[in-house]
């Protein structure tokens, strides 16, 4: 896989992403992901303002079932190279929508903490917003980070090194709590 991941992103058709073409593509993705990306649907992730090698890599890895969703996996069936390409270009330009989601004080004042002891800013960057193939993780829905994180704990959820899944082996269930609404109230930069 990480051979053809390579070529997805090398390829000119990666280079020469249209994210005009990506917004007309992108119609069908508003019912779950929300206008412009901003999931108003507390179990959907948003996807504007995410890195668009993010993007195209978790399509990729849905198209290919080495990520699977019953809903995302057979809507990336169908995807080009050059659709997921201009879909991550569109949604890596679209602004995100300021969280809806207010942390909890004490999770608000432990969160920084844990993210740095668990080395999430190193992966996600110093604001969590993301980083090439790394999700923003800022201002996200709640119960959407809370699913992820406990599907990667209990290694029922794919990530492209594996990085993510052994991570998340030491967090405790308070600690995905803790960390879960924390980074849902995260202003978004």
């Amino acid at each position: 896989m990480a051979i053809a991941t390579a070529f997805l992103f090398a390829c000119p058709a990666a280079l020469a992403a249209d994210a005009a073409a990506g917004e007309k593509k992108a119609a069908v993705c508003a019912a779950c992901h929300g206008e412009a990306g901003n999931s108003t649907n507390p179990q959907w992730p948003s996807l504007a303002q995410q890195p668009a090698q993010f993007i195209s890599t978790s399509l990729f890895m849905f198209r290919e079932g080495n990520r699977k969703n019953d809903l995302m996996t057979p809507m990336a069936k169908s995807l080009s190279n050059a659709d997921m390409n201009d879909l991550a270009a569109y949604f890596a330009a679209q602004k995100a929508a300021a969280p809806k989601h207010q942390s909890k004080p004490e999770n608000a004042a432990a969160g920084p903490g844990l993210a740095k002891k668990f080395n999430c800013s190193q992966c996600h960057g110093p604001k969590l917003m993301g980083q090439q193939h790394i999700p923003r993780l800022a201002g996200q829905q709640y119960d959407y980070l809370l699913s992820n994180l406990r599907e990667f704990k209990a290694q029922k959820r794919a990530d492209i090194d594996g990085n993510m899944t052994s991570a998340a082996q030491a967090l405790t269930p308070q600690d995905i709590e803790v960390l879960a609404d924390y980074l849902a109230g995260l202003a978004v930069q």
